[in-house]
């Protein structure tokens, strides 16, 4: 079969209350798609946990325009941890989620309209596309990014998810993750200095280096056309050690608490990474009981974690199934479909039968 890095599925999310989260995003990020609502006990990712199962509550969302979804995910058996300190932009871990728009201005109005917090102003990026930033009222940084690319009309100026700004302690040693195993092979920029297109986030006036990554090759694959293009910026600091974000706290406390990707091969990538020097830390087939298939609710696949060389969770999942319409009955079976043929755009379409109001 191959390994094929389909796209960004999701952006987890964690989040002290799910429904307040999903209420939010649905109303000012137009992410209104419910592909599953489900509670259940996280038992597989103990290496994220302190070895403890967690009960959680999640929520996997997208936006109709296109783009990656928010898996908003909430702790239910503890309380949900914030974070002691003030994040600072180059702090180790994820930074920033980067959602697209394919009209800046249009967005920027729309963010304005209703009151979301802007930070700065439309700027050019070091690669000249055209962005701003906007904060949630979790202090989760969002970057909303000028790209032509949509896959439908939505709710919204703004689709979903376009990448998202990684602060790592050594760009070099994270290459081997995010261009090597993870595909991105074109560099868009490499800079180093001081950036007013950061905007006013915290540690914006900070010296640093930025290398942006992108694919140069279309993604393949079932949800591509729905996932499109994406990038995934690297940002090291060069005068401070960068403090850990999640330093003290675990996986699933409030933050960006992982990057997914939608992905075929499973196997092949999972041996590749161990040849890399990242074997994988979860995988959901080890804990289950004659197959592979994990169920998430009315979805299910097969899914996996690595660490970046900063610890930072990288999620796989191999879709398996995801339902399209529950009143009907109706759901989509990939497990034999040819893995690099992009689903027809008439069935992703019918994902807007589950937009919630």
């Amino acid at each position: 079969m191959g390994i094929n890095i389909v796209g960004i599925q999701q952006i987890g999310i964690g989040v002290e209350d799910v429904y307040a989260g999903f209420k939010w995003y649905r109303e000012n990020f137009g992410m209104d798609i419910e592909i599953f609502d489900e509670k259940a006990v996280a038992e597989f990712m103990l290496h994220y946990t302190e070895g403890l199962p967690r009960e959680r509550h999640a929520i996997l969302a997208l936006n109709m325009l296109g783009g990656g979804g928010f898996e908003i995910w909430q702790h239910t058996g503890k309380k949900p941890q914030k974070s002691h300190r003030d994040i600072h932009l180059g702090d180790i871990g994820i930074n920033v989620c980067k959602i697209k728009t394919v009209n800046l201005k249009q967005a920027f109005d729309d963010f304005q309209q209703k009151k979301v917090e802007i930070l700065g102003k439309m700027m050019d990026s070091p690669g000249g596309c055209k962005c701003f930033f906007v904060r949630d009222p979790w202090d989760n940084i969002f970057q909303v990014v000028e790209e032509a690319d949509k896959f439908h009309k939505g709710t919204s100026k703004n689709g979903g998810v376009y990448g998202t700004i990684i602060g790592v302690s050594n760009i070099e040693k994270s290459l081997k993750v995010y261009q090597d195993l993870l595909d991105y092979d074109q560099i868009v920029y490499d800079k180093t200095g001081v950036f007013d297109d950061f905007g006013t986030i915290d540690g914006s006036g900070e010296k640093m280096r930025r290398v942006l990554l992108t694919h140069s090759k279309p993604r393949r694959g079932a949800f591509s056309q729905f996932f499109g293009p994406t990038q995934i910026e690297l940002v090291q600091l060069i005068n401070r050690t960068p403090e850990i974000i999640y330093k003290g706290r675990i996986w699933g406390d409030p933050g960006f608490i992982h990057i997914c990707f939608d992905i075929t091969g499973f196997d092949d990538l999972k041996q590749k990474c161990k040849e890399a020097g990242f074997p994988f830390t979860v995988d959901s087939a080890s804990q289950i009981e004659g197959g592979n298939s994990f169920d998430m609710g009315d979805a299910a696949g097969h899914f996996g974690y690595i660490s970046d060389p900063d610890g930072i969770p990288i999620e796989f999942v191999e879709t398996h199934k995801i339902p399209i319409i529950e009143k009907l009955n109706i759901s989509l079976n990939l497990s034999k479909r040819n893995p690099d043929k992009p689903l027809p755009r008439w069935i992703l379409k019918a994902l807007a039968f589950k937009r919630k109001k």
